[in-house]
């Protein structure tokens, strides 16, 4: 035999999905910064300096990757160029800067600054140089972003039914506290207000005197 459900049930499961939703958000992005981040999956380059790095078709992305020293404070991005030679006969990459938040884990930092859309998978030149007197062994690092960043959008979609359920709940909660009428008084209500119209019907009472007693019959009810 299934359970009722009632609005006190719909409200808490409102409550519980969007407490775990919530948990489920701050995991995934903590998971993706720390853990599922990929941002040098494909090698580094020193700055300045230059390299060969194997790219794959699609998108890559580029990040200032660097020591830090201390607590707290964001990563500048230095004025920096890159160069990207393509193998022989392979259309240059299209490098679109795109500057990202900072990850830092102990004293290891990176900031994604570029997206690169790789054309063909192949042996790629790079090149690098910039201003990067201050900072501790600078490169450029090629990777991707995670492969689950679609976790936290997933766990706030889920927050938002979490919420929606839970507005409905209270929504059902405050209608089922709403008084409701007395089936005995309606129906004596009802009879009575019956015998005043048939009484008006048949000339015993004016109009005026069925409004009147029309009136004390709503008051008594």
């Amino acid at each position: 035999m299934s359970r009722r459900i009632t609005p006190r049930t719909v409200t808490v499961v409102g409550i519980v999905v969007m407490v775990a939703s919530t948990i489920g958000f701050v995991t995934a992005m903590m998971l993706n910064a720390f853990l599922f981040d990929e941002f040098n999956a494909y090698g580094e380059v020193s700055i300045p300096g230059s390299g060969t790095v194997r790219l794959p078709a699609g998108e890559a992305t580029v990040s200032l990757h660097t020591l830090v020293i201390g607590k707290g404070g964001g990563l500048p991005v230095p004025k920096m160029s890159i160069d990207i030679v393509p193998p022989a006969g392979v259309p240059d990459p299209v490098v679109v800067q795109d500057i990202g938040g900072v990850t830092t884990i102990n004293s290891d930092a990176h900031i994604r600054v570029w997206r690169v859309q790789i054309p063909v998978t192949g042996d790629y030149v790079i090149k690098t140089d910039g201003t990067v007197g201050g900072y501790a062994n600078p490169s450029l690092a090629f990777g991707h972003d995670t492969r689950y960043g679609h976790l936290p959008v997933a766990f706030a979609v889920s927050f938002g039914l979490g919420a929606v359920v839970l507005i409905g709940g209270r929504g059902w909660a405050a209608f089922t506290r709403r008084p409701q009428p007395d089936p005995v008084t309606s129906a004596l209500y009802a009879e009575a207000l019956n015998t005043l119209v048939r009484l008006r019907d048949s000339g015993a009472l004016s109009a005026e005197e069925f409004e009147a007693e029309k009136q004390r019959l709503l008051q008594g009810y």
